[in-house]
């Protein structure tokens, strides 16, 4: 009798911050690589990873990830001390560095990641350069999405 190899999920994302695109306008995107230590790539793989609540930092021309929490483990080694919330360095470029800081310091932006996903064996995060909403735009958006969901009934019942 063959074995049948667990089926994997098509999808590489590990979480995702579904909260900043209702919070802000999000305009350029980047591509940053994360310096973990090895519990945490252990609880990234369990999926324990919370990117709420996050904004990208820089000191001394390094930018780190403030705010995502990644939950230890309960198996954890006992002689590592595991924070959960601690800033975590990102792997950028001294150009991207240079964007990121001239936009925010310049023109105001915010610096939001919004996802981190597998890309080969890599942990990868996407930060995206981001103007904070005010309330009106933000009930033109819930006006614009509902909307759409009326259209698609329309369609949807006017097919039959």
């Amino acid at each position: 009798m063959a074995k049948k190899k667990p089926s994997k999920s098509n999808s590489n994302t590990i979480a995702s911050n579904k909260k900043a695109r209702h919070e802000y306008f999000l305009e350029d995107k980047l591509e940053a690589g994360i310096e973990l230590q090895g519990w945490e790539v252990k609880s990234i793989r369990d999926g324990k990873v919370n990117l709420s609540e996050n904004y990208v930092i820089i000191q001394n021309n390094e930018a780190f990830l403030v705010g995502a929490r990644i939950t230890p483990l309960n198996s954890a080694s006992t002689h590592v001390v595991a924070d959960p919330d601690r800033p975590r360095k990102l792997l950028l470029n001294r150009r991207e560095i240079d964007k990121l800081m001239g936009a925010r310091d310049r023109q105001g932006y915010s610096i939001v990641a919004t996802s981190m996903y597998w890309q080969k064996c890599w942990v990868k995060v996407a930060i995206y350069l981001a103007k904070g909403k005010h309330s009106h735009d933000k009930r033109t958006d819930i006006k614009d999405k509902d909307w759409g969901r009326q259209k698609e009934r329309l369609m949807k019942h006017s097919t039959r």
